[in-house]
């Protein structure tokens, strides 16, 4: 399994990317999409909304389960990712690139806390 080194992670399985437009990227991990299995439907919040750090931002549906999916930081969702609405399975395929979730404008850049670096991630899921 592969964690980028450019991303942060959570223990909640999501990882996040800060992009130089001060804008963050949120998706879930290889691991929690290996875990869920094939993903068949995403249910994501609406644009515009404003989440706190830890909010349930949506949920993954996959063919044994349905996962809740946690905020990394707070902030604005500013963008849904259109291509996952027409194909979830991007969420399998591509989990750090094509298959990123939303797009968010951060309340604070600094509210890094609390977050992982990969090589810590890779150790909480004894990759």
């Amino acid at each position: 399994m592969t964690f980028p080194a450019e991303l942060s992670y959570t223990e909640d399985h999501e990882w996040i990317r800060i992009e130089a437009d001060g804008t963050a990227v949120v998706g879930i991990t290889e691991f929690a999409q290996n875990e869920l299995g094939d993903i068949i439907f995403i249910d994501v919040a609406t644009v515009g909304q404003s989440l706190a750090k830890g909010d349930v931002f949506g949920a993954v549906e996959a063919v044994k389960t349905v996962s809740d999916l946690f905020l990394p930081i707070e902030g604005e969702i500013l963008e849904l990712n259109p291509a996952i609405e027409k194909s979830p399975e991007l969420l399998n395929s591509d989990p750090y690139g094509e298959g990123w979730i939303i797009r968010l404008k951060p309340a604070d850049a600094s509210q890094q806390d609390g977050l992982l670096t990969a090589d810590a991630y890779a150790e909480l899921v004894g990759a």
